[in-house]
């Protein structure tokens, strides 16, 4: 919590009578893959074989997946040289890239909280651990 602030927010902070698009966005950004995705492509283009190595853990079906999606969702462009093989580069569009302050504020919040979140499910864990009440 920050300084002055001593009790809980109830209100809610958007009101979406109608439909607004967040859970449009909600679903691109809460999927497993797109944050790295976005990441990654920041820094600059990235053709697909450099992004499967860079976000670790990915699939090739999962990254093609996300990157189909981003695309879809004008956050990616995806360009095709006509080399042989063709070339594939994968860049953030203006609208990915006006994104990435976002999650970057996401990226600062997690790494300034990961140690009382990790406290906080240990404690859970350990009140709620089988055979306890």
């Amino acid at each position: 919590m920050s300084e002055g602030h001593t009790e809980v927010t109830t209100e809610p902070l958007v009101s979406c009578a109608e439909d607004c698009g967040v859970r449009d966005v909600q679903d691109r950004l809460g999927d497993k893959w797109t944050v790295h995705v976005v990441v990654e492509l920041a820094a600059g283009p990235r053709r697909f074989r450099e992004l499967q190595r860079l976000v670790t853990g990915v699939s090739q079906r999962m990254l093609t997946l996300t990157l189909r999606r981003l695309e879809r969702d004008g956050l990616v462009s995806r360009t095709v040289y006509p080399t042989t093989p063709p070339q594939v580069e994968y860049a953030l569009t203006e609208t990915g890239h006006s994104m990435t302050h976002l999650i970057k504020q996401l990226i600062d919040w997690s790494l300034d909280h990961r140690a009382v979140i990790a406290r906080s499910r240990e404690q859970w864990d350990a009140k709620h651990a089988r055979g306890t009440a």
